[in-house]
């Protein structure tokens, strides 16, 4: 049987093969600890902190079809990532990102009520554990 849960490792260059520009980090809100000091949230398996990069995707066909170019990586991490100074003064720098998980989960936001479609799709969280520049990561090697 498949568990509910199931966490698929992945290379970085599955999930942005064109690569992905840092927008920002923050720290991922607790939403159960929210208002009671420290309510950042934490790793089950760990217990370390969980960071949220901001990223855009640039691949030319991401935002097609209503979609959004934006997405975020959850980084386990004691401290907060920094991200890579830019190659492209004035521009966000180019990131990558090593030992990356994916894991499914039914994304319901979009079902409105009983009256309308429900159109819920299959979304995926990204859980990484170190952010890098592109060139450190080990990218496949060509046949």
């Amino acid at each position: 049987m498949i568990p509910n849960s199931i966490k698929v490792p992945v290379p970085w260059d599955y999930v942005a093969p064109h690569g992905a520009l840092c927008l920002g980090v923050e720290p991922a809100t607790d939403f159960d600890k929210r208002g009671q000091g420290d309510d950042q949230l934490r790793d089950k398996e760990t217990g370390e902190r969980v960071w949220l990069v901001r990223l855009l995707d640039l691949d030319p066909d991401a935002g097609k079809f209503g979609g959004s170019k934006e997405f975020k990586v959850k980084v386990v991490a004691a401290q907060q990532p920094v991200p890579p100074t830019s190659a492209v003064p004035g521009y966000p720098p180019m990131v990558a990102f090593t030992d990356v998980m994916l894991t499914p989960y039914v994304d319901s936001q979009r079902c409105k009520g009983a009256a309308t479609k429900c159109r819920s799709r299959l979304a995926w969280s990204i859980k990484a554990s170190k952010m890098t520049t592109p060139e450190q990561t080990s990218r496949p090697k060509a046949a």
